[in-house]
């Protein structure tokens, strides 16, 4: 299978068309900000979740009677994207329905994905269409494991996330078990805007903001390399990551797990949005390196 490799001259990306997952991210040093992909945690990158965002209930949903199945996070990150178009600095992937899909998820549509790179940044925008005749229920979100630690020889200690706003706000979390959303709402980790990530909060899975106030943030520490991550098209963010490895997952959400106990259509599970006949919704999340100084 063939990478997809862009560059700006200052930043270098690789992106597997299997599942549009941007595998690798770079700087003039060879420097990497994404995941070392350590088998003995987590073998995944960046995977895009569609039409889903989160499990299930014994992977199952339902829409107007007839029961389907799908995997946690969907079937984006486990299918073929088409490369529509590849430059020096960009390049553009494609999934579109098939009779294939349509066994697991029932509707026609297409799921755009674009990367861009501009100087050190990285921009990251998927469209989804719905070519079909009837409203197209989905969830999207971002799944990227960046390093941790970054370059730039800070400790994982001395990382910290600054969220744009204060984030006084409960976390959700996942029932082990099932994997589904727990009912009750926890705490915050965040102090006014900002978290200081350590492998014991992630022992209990994912922290979950499923009513974000900010749209961005900056992940890293002081002295070596920062991320300024922005994502204005999704309200909800998971922050997560398999303890003690070297990857922290920073992912933008407009969708969430099935409730514990959901058991209602597909339509009415939280975060799902309604995409009528012949329109489109598009999601960005942009990466830009601020110092690996």
């Amino acid at each position: 299978m063939e990478f997809v490799t862009i560059s700006s001259g200052e930043l270098t990306a690789r992106i597997n068309p299997f599942g549009a997952e941007l595998w690798s991210l770079t700087d003039t040093l060879g420097r990497e900000y994404m995941t070392d992909a350590d088998p003995a945690f987590w073998t995944g990158h960046a995977p895009l979740l569609f039409p889903i965002v989160g499990a299930l209930a014994n992977d199952t949903y339902r829409v107007d009677g007839q029961a389907f199945t799908l995997p946690k996070h969907g079937l984006a990150r486990r299918s073929m994207f088409e490369v529509v178009d590849a430059g020096e600095a960009h390049a553009l992937f494609r999934l579109a329905d098939s009779e294939e899909s349509r066994k697991a998820y029932p509707f026609a549509f297409v799921l755009d994905m674009a990367f861009r790179l501009e100087g050190k940044s990285l921009r990251m925008e998927a469209r989804v269409s719905n070519p079909g005749e009837e409203t197209m229920p989905f969830s999207f979100g971002f799944h990227p494991a960046f390093a941790w630690p970054l370059p730039g020889g800070a400790a994982k200690g001395d990382h910290a996330i600054a969220f744009e706003q204060g984030e006084p706000q409960p976390v959700r979390r996942i029932d082990p078990a099932t994997g589904l959303l727990l009912p009750e709402p926890l705490a915050t980790p965040v102090e006014g805007h900002l978290l200081c990530p350590d492998a014991g909060l992630f022992e209990g899975d994912a922290l979950i903001w499923d009513r974000l106030s900010s749209r961005s943030l900056t992940f890293g520490a002081a002295g070596a390399a920062q991320l300024s991550i922005a994502f204005p098209d999704t309200p909800m963010l998971g922050i997560w990551q398999k303890p003690g490895a070297a990857y922290l997952c920073i992912e933008p959400w407009q969708g969430i797990a099935d409730p514990l106990g959901f058991a209602g259509d597909f339509r009415e599970k939280p975060g799902i949005i309604a995409l009528p006949p012949g329109e489109a919704r598009s999601f960005r999340m942009d990466v830009a390196v601020l110092s690996a100084d």
